[in-house]
């Protein structure tokens, strides 16, 4: 069963949703609802093809209820961590159910101003030709580019070197050696599952402590939802007094406690908690091993930041992704130092309006979360800006 949608004007110039995951679906979903025409580009050849990449072990880092996306729930039977497989089979049927017109292997160059064209304000260069729209919702998001160090003798070093982006299974590396370097949430599941299914020795590289929290309740992410909007520092102590009572000190073992709260790293570094999959039992209990962070590679060797080396078959890199924006909006002054979007979710650049970045965010309420606010915020600021009804007159259609 489809959902109600408003017609749109079939003239009218669409709104261009650059990218088919989360954010981009659930934006398009949302602009859809309103009689906007909306247009979903996908570089790849399917919706959802950066979580069907994933490894075949990740269960979202949410719990069900705080992953959903606006105008269809997740299935009871996914279980309260929804598993990756689950959750691109929801975005495929998310597409189904919504109506939404996507285009796969489409890749979006460029964004540029359409001055010239009425009705539209930006003109974006693809692989299949030229695309007017009223407005841009880049939602390619915050992985886009896997990020590997440029670490020195990393092109000679003899062992494998793999980002988690190319990591599906601990299957390969039965038997082997492995350092995994990040003690992120995924680096921290993947040592712990290498472990527990057969290699031979298991590393793993901290360059900074995690703060880490117990995965068995939803209660974090509710507190992180009711008291974003508290100083960091006010909610520090509780959630460190909760650490303490239910995480293990590591400190022992090579991990130390993080240097500052949770959510003042959070707000610092939009770093988030990393929820315990069984990392701290295996940690006690040797079979993972942390070490000092990656200095560098001889050879057959990798050279610690303390100056220890060790000898790993394998090294598995969770050192996170990169946006990598710079040429889709060149010469539109909308990225930071950094890469990343200067304004996010609904509000747009003075220089560039109706340009608008979702799934750029990290909040501790979880990043699904904020692709619903994001989603329908964009929503309401394009409709009331082009024309369409008021977000009051249409709010009730978005649930």
């Amino acid at each position: 069963m489809t959902p109600p949608a408003r017609r749109g004007h079939p003239g009218a110039a669409p709104v261009a949703v650059l990218g088919a995951g989360p954010s981009g679906l659930a934006t398009a979903a949302m602009l859809r609802r309103t009689g906007i025409p909306v247009v979903v580009l996908e570089r790849a050849d399917r919706v959802g093809a950066s979580w069907a990449r994933h490894y075949d072990h990740l269960r979202l880092h949410t719990p069900r209820g705080a992953s959903r996306l606006p105008g269809l729930p997740l299935p009871r039977r996914s279980g309260p961590w929804v598993s990756r497989e689950e959750f691109v089979r929801y975005l495929e049927r998310y597409r189904e159910y919504h109506g939404l017109d996507v285009r796969t292997g489409v890749t979006a160059h460029r964004i540029e101003p359409a001055p010239a064209v009425p009705g539209a304000r930006w003109r974006v260069r693809t692989s299949d030709g030229p695309l007017v729209a009223r407005a841009v919702v880049v939602a390619t998001g915050r992985c886009r580019s896997a990020y590997l160090p440029e670490w020195p003798g990393r092109e000679g070093f003899t062992g494998t070197l793999l980002h988690t982006a190319d990591y599906r299974g601990p299957r390969p590396f039965k038997g082997s050696s492995v350092l995994v370097v990040g003690a992120g949430n995924s680096g921290t599941e993947i040592a712990s599952v290498l472990a527990r299914e057969g290699a031979r020795r298991t590393w793993l590289a901290v360059r900074t402590p995690p703060t880490i929290l117990p995965r068995s309740s939803s209660r974090w992410h509710a507190a992180g939802r009711l008291t974003e909007l508290l100083p960091p520092s006010w909610n520090d102590r509780p959630a460190l007094f909760v650490q303490r009572l239910t995480v293990p000190d590591l400190s022992a073992f090579g991990v130390p406690p993080a240097p500052t709260g949770p959510f003042t790293r959070h707000a610092r570094e939009e770093v988030t908690p990393v929820l315990d999959h069984g990392f701290v039992a295996a940690v006690r209990s040797g079979a993972v091993r942390p070490v000092a962070a990656v200095a560098g590679f001889d050879g057959p060797r990798v050279e610690l930041a303390d100056g220890g080396r060790l000898t790993a078959d394998v090294v598995i890199a969770a050192t996170g992704y990169r946006p990598c924006l710079e040429g889709l909006v060149a010469g539109l002054d909308v990225l930071d130092a950094a890469g990343y979007p200067r304004v996010r979710g609904s509000r747009t650049c003075a220089t560039a309006p109706l340009l608008y970045f979702a799934g750029f965010t990290n909040p501790l309420g979880g990043a699904l979360r904020q692709v619903c606010v994001e989603a329908r915020g964009i929503a309401r600021s394009i409709a009331a800006r082009t024309g369409r009804p008021s977000a009051r007159r249409w709010r009730v259609d978005m649930s």
